[in-house]
Parts: structure tokens; C-alpha cells; sequence
């Protein structure tokens, strides 16, 4: 893990973080492996490789594993037996997140010489920015471990169009937005109605977030590794 600043190491320190009984891992028995229980899920977690906003892989993402608690993998589990039922499947690119990936990101945002991946994700957005316009955020959800990034795809892995790609920080990318168009609505709202069906709530800046209403660990972060 890279030397954390005072400023992010203080932050990452005053997180809340809940010793649970775990495996040789270090993965607490509260968490599985959602990619064996969710029904078609196809996992692609975009902060173990490359293709993410910093434009390498994200400290604490050791495997392109999608980690859930288990509330939040059950769940899961009925949206993709109800998209199912009309040729979709769910794909996600992100789910439990550890606090050292969150302290990497706040690394990344303060190194404003970086700008590799702006052209992709953050064209019309100065970098500067990014946490007080919601885009990034200093203490995340999915570090509780009931938090999923995902969209609908088509069992060839084809992803429905959402109007935006995943991580596009950007008005644009609001699940609310009416500057995209029709069809690119309706697969938002779809995907908003069937998450929001199985218990989940979802986050208006972006189109592919939502958290399980009844989460296990409302007040609970977590750092062990994704592996």
C-alpha cells in the first residue's frame, strides 16, 4: 500500500471499522463472493484493472472479485431472476470497496498533474471539483459492503445503453437526466424500478448506484482486501 498523506491517513483513521469473525482471508463470514450466488452475473470490476477514472488498478482490489454481504448478494440475487425474465442480466463494476481504496482515490484527486483518463471520464469536469460536486467521495458506501455499481446487459454481454458509460462524472450521467435520450431513459428507470423492487435505493448523481435499504452495517467500514 502506497504512504498515505496526514490529511487522508486522518481521514481513514477516524472511519468506524467492525471486527467480524473471518477466514483465512481476512474476509469477514458476513461477506461471500456474489459472483457464485447472483443468477448470470457477469463481473467486471473496473478497479482491479485499468479502465477506471485513475487509469490503473486501485489499491486493496487484488482479484476482480464482486464481494457483498450476504442481505445485499440475496437481494441481488431476485433482481437478476427478474431481469432474467426478459433476456437481461446484471453486470457489475463495483461492490464492497475498502477503506484504502477510498484513500487511494483521494491520493489520485489531490495529484492534480494526473490526468490521464480525463478524455474518458471527466472531459468537461476540473479534477479540482470532483469531491465538492459529489462525484467522489471521502467516506463510501460501498466500504459497508451493501453498496453495488452495476447496469443491464443482454446475455451476449452487451450492455444496454444508459445514455452514459458507468463513471462519467458528469450532469449527464444523473439518473434524472433529460438531456438523454428516450430508450437511454427508460433503460435508467428500468434498472432504477427493478433495483428499487428487492430493497435497494439508488443515488440521483449517478445512474449506477444503489445500496440496500436495510444494510447490515449502516454505520460500519471495513478495509480487508478484495481477493
Amino acid at each position: 500500500m502506497r504512504k498515505l498523506g496526514p490529511l487522508i491517513a486522518g481521514v481513514l483513521c477516524a472511519q468506524v471499522v467492525v471486527a467480524e469473525p473471518a477466514g483465512a482471508s481476512g474476509r469477514p463470514s458476513t461477506f461471500v463472493d456474489a459472483g457464485t450466488f447472483v443468477p448470470g452475473l457477469v463481473v467486471d470490476m473496473r478497479y482491479a484493472g485499468s479502465h477506471n477514472f485513475v487509469g490503473r488498478p486501485i489499491e486493496g482490489y487484488q482479484a476482480p472479485r464482486c464481494l457483498l454481504t450476504r442481505a445485499a448478494t440475496d437481494a441481488l440475487a431476485g433482481v437478476a431472476r427478474d431481469v432474467a425474465a426478459r433476456g437481461l442480466v446484471l453486470k457489475v463494476f463495483d461492490c464492497y470497496r475498502p477503506l484504502r481504496a477510498v484513500a487511494d482515490f483521494m491520493h489520485w484527486v489531490y495529484d492534480l498533474k494526473d490526468q490521464s483518463a480525463k478524455a474518458e471520464f471527466y472531459p468537461h469536469v476540473d479534477k479540482r471539483t470532483l469531491f465538492r460536486e459529489g462525484y467522489i467521495a471521502s467516506k463510501s458506501g460501498h466500504s459497508r459492503g451493501s453498496t453495488v455499481d452495476l447496469t443491464l446487459a443482454h446475455d451476449d454481454d452487451s450492455e444496454l445503453d444508459m445514455g452514459t458509460p458507468f463513471d462519467f462524472f458528469s450532469p449527464k450521467s444523473w439518473t434524472g437526466d433529460s438531456s438523454v435520450g428516450a430508450e437511454q431513459h427508460a433503460n435508467r428507470m428500468l434498472l432504477a424500478a427493478t433495483m428499487q423492487r428487492r430493497g435497494f435505493r439508488g443515488y440521483a448523481k449517478e445512474w449506477w448506484h444503489f445500496t440496500l435499504r436495510n444494510e447490515p452495517f449502516p454505520n460500519s467500514y471495513f478495509d480487508f482486501p478484495v481477493q
